[in-house]
């Protein structure tokens, strides 16, 4: 009887080894997918017209990217029309020390005159006030949006 025991207790133990190896393997891709999916977007995006067509850009501009809460609260990024990465990768822009925080986590880029926020496949999401961003989605001078701890703003 107790070798029937030492052997199910051998086999759930090797079942536990590799549910954690694919699960490992599972997290791995899901950081490479989401690194290599960002360069095919990056350059040639459209939608300037409709932006403007909703009356995005009146009145102020966004100039600077601010950081309001966080271990990075104060930082400001001056904005010009190059795509801003945000993420706990050494390339980013806006480089964060966040466990919560994907490698490449996300992506603020300028569309005509307004700017928008794009998840790139990050574990636990971006939010733009409240609301899970699900697709490229316009970014509100003063709205807050949060990677983890951080909370970022555009500002004029």
């Amino acid at each position: 009887m107790p070798e029937l025991v030492l052997q199910l207790t051998r086999g759930g133990f090797l079942a536990l080894l590799w549910l954690f190896v694919l699960l490992a393997l599972q997290v791995v891709r899901s950081d490479l997918y989401a690194a290599s999916g960002l360069k095919p977007g990056m350059p040639g995006r459209s939608g300037g017209k409709q932006s403007r067509a909703r009356g995005a850009g009146r009145g102020k501009v966004a100039r600077q990217l601010l950081v309001t809460q966080g271990p990075l609260a104060g930082s400001r990024i001056t904005l010009d029309s190059r795509p801003i990465l945000i993420g706990r990768a050494d390339d980013s822009t806006l480089k964060l020390d966040d466990d919560y925080a994907s490698t490449r986590h996300a992506r603020i880029s300028q569309q005509g005159d307004a700017w928008y926020v794009e998840d790139l496949g990050s574990t636990n999401g971006t939010y733009l006030e409240r609301n899970k961003v699900a697709g490229p989605t316009r970014v509100p001078l003063g709205t807050p949006v949060r990677i983890g701890k951080t909370v970022i703003e555009l500002r004029s």
